[in-house]
């Protein structure tokens, strides 16, 4: 998890935005358990067999 969240601070570092939340490409906001109304794509993380 550790390396997820380092690709996750990637805008943030870029200065592209000021929460990774923000970035719409990517996953943080579904392992937050965030997501916005216009998702490009719904994802169950509870079903990733590699989460567990």
């Amino acid at each position: 998890m550790e390396k997820a969240n380092y690709i996750h601070q990637n805008p943030v570092r870029a200065g592209l935005i000021e929460d990774a939340v923000e970035y719409r490409w990517s996953s943080v906001r579904y392992w937050r358990r965030c997501p916005v109304e216009d998702e490009p794509l719904k994802v169950d993380i509870d079903q990733l067999a590699w989460h567990r």
